[in-house]
C-alpha cells in the first residue's frame, strides 16, 4: 500500500461514547463534510495531509484511523491469514517497532488478547518474508507503528493507527490527581456550553486543572496536537523519503524534487503557531479548596503553555472571584429549540464529585446546594454548567436548567446540565426557554 500520496480514502475520527456530535461540528468548523456517524466515530475522505491536519487540530476526537482491510473473518485461523495479506512491510520497518490494540466482540474468543497476539505475529511473519527479518513489537503507543483491530461477530477491519496514544494525551497532564476528567471530554463540555472565548471561564473545583487548561488552549486557538512529540504516522516507513512528484504547502520554501511527510507536518504546525492568539484574552480562573490540587494543576498547565492566561487561586469554590463584565449585548439563540437566549457574560463550569469514584451522596448534597446558590448569587448572567454522574444530587442545584447532555466520564453515565443566567427555577428566564431533551 502507497501511503504517501494524494490518493484519499475514509478516515474514522473515533471518540468516547456520546462524543460524536462535537466531534462532527469541529470536522465541519476545519472544513470536511462528514459522510457517516455512529455514537462513537465520525467518518470523512481525504488524504495523508487530513490525517495529519486532523491529528493537529482535533480536540474532541480519540484517534485517527486509516482503514487497510475489510473482510469477513469468523475465526482466530482466518484472522491470521487475512492479516498476512497486507502489505506490512511497505508500511513498518524490519528494524522499527510496532504495537497492536483490538476491540473484539467475537463468541470464538474467550481471551480478547489473542487476536491482538494473533495480528502481531502475522504482521511480523510477513516482514520476515520479505525482508529477512521481524520488527520488534509491543505495547508502547509513544513509539513505532500502531495498529488497530475491530472484529465484531464475522466483520473485521484492521487500521493504521496514525495517531499512537489517543489524542486525548495531549502531553501536559503530569500530575493527574485523583479522578482527573479526561482532555477530550473536557473541550466537549467547553463547547457544550457555547463559550465564545472572548468573556470569562471560571472553573471552581479546578482539580488538576484540565477544564481551565482546555478552555485557555481554545481562547489562544493552539492546535492541541502541537503539544506533543509523537504520533503514529511519524514512524510509517516513508515519513522521512521525498515523496516524488508532491508539492509543499504554499507557506514552504519550493523543493526542486518534492517534499517529504515530514516536512509536509513541521510546515502545518508552524502555520498553526502563526495562527495562535496572545492578545486581548479572557480572565479565565480556576480554584480549588486543595492547595495542593492548584499546584499541580499549575505545573500542569505549565507543560500545556498556558500558565501565564490563568489564574489560580487557592480557596472554597464559594469564593472563586468573579470578574467584573460589561456585557450588555441582547438576547441571541442559545438553545437549539429556536427560542430566545441570551448572551452569556461568561461560563461558570463545574466538575464536582458523583459520589461514585469519590465522595458520599448523603455528604454531597449540601455541596450541590451550594453550588446553585453560588451560581445565582454570584454568577448573575453567566451560562453555568455542571457535570454529574447524580441525577438525584443534580435535582439539588435548584437551577433552571435549558438541556442537558449526556457524557461519560469513563465509565460513568453523566449529564451536563446547563444553566443559562444561573436563574432560580420558576424566576423569568424559565418563561423563555423550555428544557430540551438529550442531544
Amino acid at each position: 500500500m502507497k501511503i504517501w500520496t494524494d490518493r484519499r480514502y475514509p478516515i474514522i475520527l473515533s471518540c468516547a461514547k456520546c462524543l460524536a456530535p462535537w466531534v462532527e461540528d469541529e470536522v465541519r468548523s476545519l472544513g470536511y463534510k462528514p459522510i457517516d456517524k455512529t455514537e462513537n466515530m465520525v467518518v470523512v475522505e481525504g488524504a495523508m495531509r487530513d490525517v495529519f491536519k486532523l491529528n493537529l487540530r482535533l480536540r474532541t476526537a480519540h484517534r485517527v484511523l486509516v482503514p487497510l482491510l475489510r473482510a469477513r473473518c469468523r475465526h482466530i485461523r482466518e484472522l491470521y491469514d487475512l492479516i498476512t495479506t497486507i502489505d506490512w512491510e511497505n508500511l513498518i520497518a524490519d528494524d522499527d517497532y510496532f504495537s497492536v490494540s483490538s476491540v473484539v466482540y467475537n463468541d470464538t474468543i474467550r481471551d480478547t488478547r489473542l487476536p491482538s497476539l494473533k495480528t502481531k505475529d502475522a504482521i511480523a511473519d510477513r516482514i520476515r518474508s520479505k525482508c529477512g527479518r521481524r520488527p520488534d513489537s509491543g505495547p508502547d503507543y509513544d513509539r513505532g507503528v500502531a495498529v488497530f483491530l475491530h472484529w465484531e461477530r464475522d466483520r473485521m477491519i484492521i487500521y493504521l493507527d496514525t495517531s499512537g496514544a489517543p489524542l486525548s494525551k495531549r502531553g501536559y497532564r503530569k500530575i493527574p490527581g485523583s479522578a482527573p476528567m479526561q482532555e477530550t471530554l473536557a473541550a466537549a463540555c467547553i463547547d457544550a456550553l457555547h463559550w465564545d472565548r472572548k468573556t470569562p471561564f471560571l472553573s471552581p473545583m479546578c482539580g488538576s486543572g484540565t477544564p481551565a487548561i482546555e478552555a485557555a488552549l481554545a481562547a489562544i486557538n493552539r492546535a492541541p496536537g502541537s503539544l506533543r512529540a509523537h504520533f503514529g504516522f511519524m514512524s510509517i516507513k516513508g515519513y522521512k523519503q521525498i515523496i516524488s512528484g508532491t508539492t509543499a504547502p504554499r507557506s514552504a520554501p519550493r523543493q526542486r524534487f518534492g517534499v517529504t511527510p515530514e516536512q509536509i507536518w513541521k510546515d502545518m504546525v508552524l502555520e498553526a503557531a502563526e495562527q495562535e492568539k496572545t492578545d486581548d484574552l479572557p480572565p479565565i480562573i480556576a480554584t480549588d479548596i486543595s492547595p495542593e490540587a492548584i499546584e499541580n494543576a499549575k505545573s500542569n498547565a505549565y507543560a500545556a503553555g498556558v500558565h501565564k492566561y490563568i489564574t489560580f487561586k487557592a480557596c472554597d469554590f464559594g469564593d472563586t472571584p468573579i470578574p467584573p463584565s460589561d456585557t450588555t449585548e441582547p438576547f441571541v439563540s442559545f438553545s437549539k429549540t429556536g427560542k430566545e437566549g441570551y448572551k452569556a457574560r461568561g461560563c461558570v463550569f463545574f466538575n464536582p464529585e458523583y459520589g461514585i469514584r469519590l465522595g458520599d451522596p448523603a455528604e454531597l448534597a449540601p455541596i450541590y446546594e451550594r453550588i446553585g446558590t453560588f451560581m445565582n448569587e454570584k454568577c448573575q448572567g453567566y451560562t453555568g454548567g455542571v457535570l454529574t454522574g447524580s441525577p438525584e444530587l443534580s435535582k439539588m442545584i435548584n437551577l433552571f436548567y435549558v438541556t442537558r447532555f449526556p457524557f461519560y466520564n469513563g465509565p460513568i453515565d453523566c449529564r451536563l446540565f446547563v444553566f443559562p443566567g444561573c436563574e432560580l427555577k420558576g424566576e423569568q428566564l424559565s418563561t423563555q426557554l423550555s428544557p430540551t431533551v438529550d442531544k
